[in-house]
């Protein structure tokens, strides 16, 4: 058999989650002004879509306080989005009066989950979930939703897509503009990649679909490639790989920007970000954290080579 090289395509989104799910497990918290340097500068990058704060109570994520000091000192006219994670509705109103332009609910696909991180069941939150589609819906705020430790799940274990179908379910009707699915653990491998997808689709015919993915047991990328396969058209990932879940004991991060646009780039999608402002943002976030950063591409190099002038 005979490999040909990829179709181009440029529908792919890219959604940098760094100033969010990568600094929220981090010993060292950054200030309000490293965070806003951070988000500059991956914008810089040509990200497009940044998840660039969470409403949470600092008390319980001490790395997330400020987040409207945050957003109030963003640049806003660099064609970026800039979206705000919320749990509950007091962060939906923050995230609003904060004029984020994207919101991102995440509802566990557990109740084991959903207990200990929000102190509801699933089934309170998918009522939470139709009120916070109505008030976006009403104020014009597109909605992500994802389902998060669809591939397994660090009280209940095994997470049969079953159920995850069925937390699905209480998604139709609402009006989002994403669908996502969150390996927070970083368990998964690709058939329950093409699984999960495979539901998805048949709830929702036409919206997109994310993916949330951690590289823990080294799976990330090859789960990546299985959701590019199987119609998923939003990425999350962390430049430097940082990033990792409070509850997962020993949990490296998410999929490293840099690496995944390699893998994106070698796939013929182009994805508009520039390598080498991504190494170099991954390094300066490396010294902020005083830690190695996950990431390879920094250590390898870009393939082909740049030829030295």
């Amino acid at each position: 058999m005979t490999a040909t090289i990829p179709t181009p395509r440029n529908d792919i989104s890219v959604i940098e989650v760094s100033p969010r799910d990568g600094l929220q497990n981090e010993k060292i918290p950054l200030s309000v002004d490293q965070r806003i340097d951070l988000i500059t500068q991956l914008g810089n990058a040509g990200t497009k879509r940044i998840e660039a704060v969470a409403f949470v109570h600092p008390t319980r994520v001490p790395q997330m306080a400020n987040a409207e000091e945050v957003m109030a000192g963003l640049p806003r006219d660099n064609g970026v989005s800039y979206s705000g994670l919320i749990l509950n509705r007091k962060g939906l109103d923050r995230a609003l009066d904060s004029k984020v332009d994207e919101v991102h609910l995440v509802i566990p696909g557990t109740d084991e989950m959903s207990l200990a991180n929000q102190n509801v069941t699933v089934a309170e939150m998918l009522v939470l979930a139709k009120e916070v589609s109505d008030v976006c819906k009403e104020e014009n705020v597109p909605l992500t939703m994802t389902v998060a430790v669809a591939f397994g799940c660090p009280f209940a274990g095994e997470v049969p897509t079953e159920q995850v179908a069925r937390v699905l379910d209480g998604m139709v009707g609402l009006h989002l503009a994403e669908i996502g699915l969150a390996d927070t653990i970083g368990v998964g491998v690709p058939w329950q990649v093409r699984a999960l997808a495979g539901a998805v689709r048949e709830r929702f015919a036409t919206e997109p679909m994310r993916l949330h993915l951690h590289n823990t047991r080294n799976n990330g990328y090859a789960n990546a490639l299985a959701g590019l396969e199987a119609g998923v058209v939003g990425f999350d990932s962390s430049v430097g790989g940082f990033g990792g879940c409070p509850f997962a004991p020993n949990a490296t991060g998410n999929i490293a920007t840099e690496d995944l646009n390699y893998m994106l780039e070698r796939s013929g999608v182009s994805t508009g970000l520039n390598h080498d402002a991504l190494v170099s943002t991954a390094s300066w976030l490396s010294n902020a954290l005083e830690k190695d950063a996950p990431a390879l591409l920094g250590r390898a190099g870009q393939f082909p080579a740049k030829e030295a002038k």
